[in-house]
């Protein structure tokens, strides 16, 4: 951009709302993917603090096609939020406010910059609670809109998609559009505003969001399940699923909770077997979740559960849920990539199968969990392997050739089990080459189509999903 529109776009804003230096712009220019080489400095970052200026910035971007790239908390895994066009990194973390919390419609209206951790606060500031969590807590509203995030809760309560009512969005063009409501209900036209939903940042920029709320359990509670490998406990979650509908349910390699472990110097309540199946409840009352883990136990032990260890009080089962969810931070290091392919529950197994084959045969490390409930698994991809209980390095130029291989040979077998590419994480720009391994080329010629009714100059977060 020439230096008349710079100076143009930053009094949109105002100088303090603006960045120019490349070295202050350098956390701007990537998201969590652990390979830098996808990175790219924006020309400009702004943060605007309302609709109005987002509309501004995007009229000046269109009438000038400039790339403009919506950013969140960065907190993606594959490139969603990198700036690869250059352009405008355009912020939305001074957008944090929390609107309103209706409590008779049991509706919340925030801002897209505000954090999971700011809005979960405030929800259960208001006797709610928001079922929804894909993780990280600094994850932001709008990004996690723009990707449909899921979560290990998403068995019995859904994904993000689930709970959004309504959104304010602003078009590349500049207008500023409101979709939904604070409606439980509508057949009113095309819904553009689950379109809008998964988008990418690449149809509009999310402002605010409408979410539904609940009346947060009584109780809640978590079971860790030891098997002897992945294959019983894997068949054990159909059953368990036919009597209760738990709020999650993962299963865990006891490898990797070792590491987890040692990370937290904690200790997982048990050490028996190869496979860990962890069961979150939650009830209305205590005698409805007393009723609720004897089932899941009885079960279980049918199934050929080694053992059933019950976390029943708070500490119990903030140490397990502690465990669990540093496992990735444990072994972050060393990780490559995050892959969250999702197949159907019954197929898990098999996926699972595949990834160990590839293991064995390119000499690396891909430790796997996930979302037993829901199919999406996630295999790390290392650059190690496990030598006798050691993790060993690889070299560079062994692992990058391995990464390409075991990614392509890890989408096909999802594919061909009738999976998808990604469950909970998006496209971006690290999986785009793989988008039509999953669907058909007429089904991308269609979003194609879509793309440019919204952008029709390809300004907003070009090169993400599929390249025009």
């Amino acid at each position: 951009m020439d230096a008349e529109t710079r100076e143009q776009l930053i009094r949109i804003v105002g100088r303090e709302n603006a960045l120019t230096d490349p070295e202050a712009m350098i956390d701007y220019g990537h998201d969590e993917f652990s390979l830098r080489d996808i990175s790219c400095l924006p020309d400009l970052v702004l943060k605007p603090v309302s609709p109005f200026q987002i509309a501004a910035i995007l009229e000046t971007a269109s009438e000038e096609r400039i790339p403009v790239t919506p950013r969140g908390g960065a907190t993606g895994l594959c490139g969603g939020c990198v700036p690869s066009a250059g352009g405008i990194s355009l912020s939305l973390e001074r957008m944090n406010r929390v609107l309103e919390i209706d409590a008779a419609n049991q509706m919340a209206w925030v801002e897209a910059g505000l954090t999971l951790r700011e809005f979960e606060t405030a929800v259960e500031e208001a006797g709610f609670y928001f079922p929804p969590h894909p993780g990280e807590e600094s994850a932001m509203i709008g990004g996690m809109i723009a990707t449909n995030a899921g979560g290990s809760r998403a068995v019995k309560y859904g994904v993000i998609r689930n709970y959004i009512r309504g959104l304010e969005i602003v078009t590349p063009a500049g207008d500023i559009l409101t979709l939904g409501g604070k409606l439980i209900k509508s057949s009113t036209g095309y819904s553009l505003l689950q379109l809008m939903i998964g988008s990418e940042g690449t149809l509009g920029v999310i402002t605010k969001a409408v979410i539904q709320i609940m009346a947060k359990p009584a109780a809640t509670r978590s079971l860790v399940i030891p098997f002897a490998g992945l294959e019983a406990a894997i068949d054990a979650v159909p059953l368990l699923l036919k009597s209760v509908v738990p709020l999650a349910l993962e299963f865990v390699p006891l490898e990797v909770i070792r590491l987890s472990e040692e990370h937290l110097n904690r200790k997982w309540p048990c050490a028996a077997g190869e496979t860990h199946v962890l069961v979150i409840l939650d009830a209305a009352s205590g005698e409805e979740m007393d009723r609720a883990s004897e089932t899941v136990a009885e079960i279980a032990l049918a199934a050929g559960a080694l053992d059933v260890f019950v976390a029943d009080t708070p500490a119990k089962q903030d140490n397990v849920l502690a465990i669990r969810s540093k496992i990735y931070e444990a072994i972050k290091r060393d990780t490559i990539e995050i892959l969250d392919i999702c197949v159907p529950r019954a197929e898990v197994a098999a996926h699972v199968k595949k990834v160990r084959e590839l293991e064995a045969k390119y000499g690396v490390w891909l430790p796997t969990f996930g979302h037993a409930g829901d199919g999406n698994v996630h295999t790390h991809i290392m650059k190690c392997r496990r030598e006798g209980g050691r993790t060993v390095p690889v070299p560079e130029a062994e692992w990058r050739e391995t990464l390409e291989r075991v990614r392509a040979g890890l989408y096909a077998d999802g594919a061909a089990r009738g999976g998808v590419i990604s469950g909970e994480h998006g496209i971006g720009l690290v999986k785009k080459p793989y988008l039509e391994g999953c669907l058909s080329p007429e089904h991308v010629a269609l979003m194609r189509g879509i793309k440019k009714v919204f952008d029709p100059h390809g300004i907003l977060n070009p090169g993400k999903v599929f390249d025009l």
